[in-house]
């Protein structure tokens, strides 16, 4: 007698019996689903599993396109690979870093490429590709002994840097993936075949190649291209940070923490911070006689308000006078509060700012007169006044920090020329290798989990609902803005997420393994299981980390 396996679809609502061992595809086109997009992968009790996923025990199962999140991510994971082996097919001894995410792209580079990289190459690239795609070549997942895994990459010139990941993660077998005789290592799922990938363009991208990818909410449509040279610079410059310092991956990372000189990255780091913080400071005194205020915005967890304070600080150092205000004081009454499409309250809408009151106080301060400051209480949604007053002196600099800071129609009875804008955002620079890059939004995300958890009293699970959300908040009021800025402020520290790992683990470990929040808990954990953890007795009590981690001697 057949044995077998019942399983529920979560997109039917309903249960079904196969045969063990059946495979995650074969169930989808038994069951006939039709997703909005093209399938991509399934999550499995939760976890995200590839399509070939054989099941042999009682699940749940949800089918996911290129629309969710953790779709998207199959997809750009499938499509690197393929890129990576039509550029071994084409040009044997060079190398392929994908770099990091820019421009709703990825930015790639070539290293070891004997000549200019010029639009023919890239073509020639772009056209290997969809040749590999048309072949609907196997996207084969294997798992074998580390030592086995090893030698297979060190056969290969383009993987030999993977050897420290796999030397520093310390399983006893690696899983890595193959197309014919192309292999290489992904930190997740990726799609069955080659065919699965329909959409992707390839262009110049100043001295590299942007790997454009569909668009996230209309994945039938490739995302826009938006160039953001000032972003690029930064990047740029911390890059160039990591391999003076040797250290262009986890895995090298790893090796470096183990050999002791993780206290050294980290007073190297800290040092980079603060020489930054004092050049934005020395910019912004230059041209004191006609800024008054200072704008700083950034996503959520970039970490302005610990910028805002060193900031302060170095503007003391250079003679200034630097007084800090929320832009928080400014909410309207929440009656008064804009709705979102579902009815509820959109307190990161820009109007949900007092405009009129905001700008007439910047006015009033410009021309030497003497406000009173408002004070938003967010127990009853109330404007209230404390008697609290505010005049500049000649030699003052008003800060004020928030997600609009950017926003052009945040001052627009202001001259331009009495501001200064900054951006802060945690830029991660270092990758998992040079195939696996490790998104900006992660550092973001765990930082918020960890802060959230200690000092706001909110669980893993609550701080993950809400993340779409805050991120849907920051593509409308925040990124179109960031070019804006007069100087851009990496925050991410190279250290840092050996020493969140510490931290977010036992929180996300919380999590229950049966709600939706557990696909992302899963993948998080995962990622935080490449680094080796390192101890935070030498981060100084003025760091940015401090923020989320505590131990901070600012007050907040």
């Amino acid at each position: 007698m057949e044995k077998l396996v019942t399983i529920y679809c979560k997109n039917t609502k309903s249960y079904h019996s196969y045969p063990l061992g059946i495979s995650v595809i074969e169930i989808y086109h038994n069951l006939n689903i039709q997703l909005k997009f093209q399938v991509v992968a399934a999550r499995v009790n939760y976890k995200v599993e590839d399509l070939n996923f054989l099941i042999y025990n009682p699940k749940d199962i949800e089918f996911i396109d290129m629309s969710s999140p953790s779709g998207m991510r199959v997809y750009v994971r499938s499509l690197s690979m393929v890129m990576s082996k039509a550029i071994s097919e084409l040009f044997p001894e060079v190398i392929l870093r994908i770099e990091h995410p820019i421009s709703k792209g990825y930015y790639c580079k070539l290293d070891n490429l004997k000549q200019p990289l010029t639009n023919e190459i890239i073509n020639q690239i772009k056209e290997r590709v969809k040749i590999i795609i048309s072949q609907r070549k196997k996207i084969i997942c294997e798992e074998k002994q580390t030592s086995v895994v090893k030698d297979l990459f060190l056969s290969q010139t383009h993987q030999r840097e993977n050897i420290a990941l796999f030397e520093t993660l310390g399983n006893p077998y690696s899983r890595f993936f193959r197309i014919d005789d192309f292999i290489d290592y992904y930190n997740g799922v990726l799609l069955p075949s080659t065919d699965f990938l329909n959409l992707f363009d390839l262009i110049p991208y100043y001295d590299g190649i942007l790997l454009r990818i569909p668009n996230r909410d209309n994945p039938v449509e490739l995302e826009e291209v938006v160039l953001l040279p000032k972003m690029f610079d930064i990047f740029k410059e911390y890059l160039g940070w990591n391999k003076i310092m040797n250290l262009n991956n986890v895995g090298e990372f790893n090796i470096a923490c183990r050999n002791n000189q993780s206290f050294n990255l980290i007073k190297v780091s800290e040092a980079l911070h603060e020489k930054k913080v004092a050049s934005i400071a020395d910019m912004i005194s230059q041209r004191a006689e006609k800024v008054r205020f200072v704008l700083v915005s950034g996503p959520s967890s970039s970490g302005k308000t610990t910028f805002s304070k060193r900031l302060s600080v170095q503007l003391m150092v250079s003679g200034l006078k630097p007084v800090v205000l929320s832009l928080d004081n400014y909410f309207v009454n929440r009656e008064d509060t804009p709705l979102d499409i579902n009815g509820e309250w959109d307190f990161e809408h820009l109007h949900a700012l007092d405009l009129a009151l905001f700008n007439q106080h910047l006015k009033q301060l410009l021309n030497g007169e003497e406000i009173e400051i408002p004070f938003f209480n967010f127990e009853d949604g109330k404007r209230n006044y404390k008697g609290e007053r505010l005049r500049l002196d000649n030699d003052s600099v008003l800060i004020m920090e928030g997600i609009h800071a950017l926003n052009p129609d945040l001052i627009s009875d202001i001259p331009a020329e009495t501001t200064f804008k900054i951006y802060v955002s945690a830029l991660t620079t270092i990758s998992i290798d040079n195939h696996n890059w490790i998104p900006t939004t992660d550092t973001r995300l765990l930082r918020r989990i960890i802060r959230d958890y200690r000092f706001r009293n909110y669980s893993a699970r609550e701080t993950i609902a809400r993340w779409s959300s805050v991120r849907r908040g920051e593509e409308k009021w925040i990124f179109p803005y960031q070019e804006n800025a007069d100087v851009m402020f990496n925050s991410a520290l190279l250290f840092e997420l050996a020493v969140l790992k510490k931290h977010a683990t036992p929180i996300l470990a919380e999590v229950p393994k049966y709600c939706d929040e557990y696909t992302e808990t899963h993948r998080l954990l995962k990622f935080l299981n490449y680094f080796v953890p390192i101890h935070e007795r030498e981060i100084p009590p003025t760091s940015l980390l401090r923020e989320f981690v505590g131990g901070s001697s600012f007050r907040y």
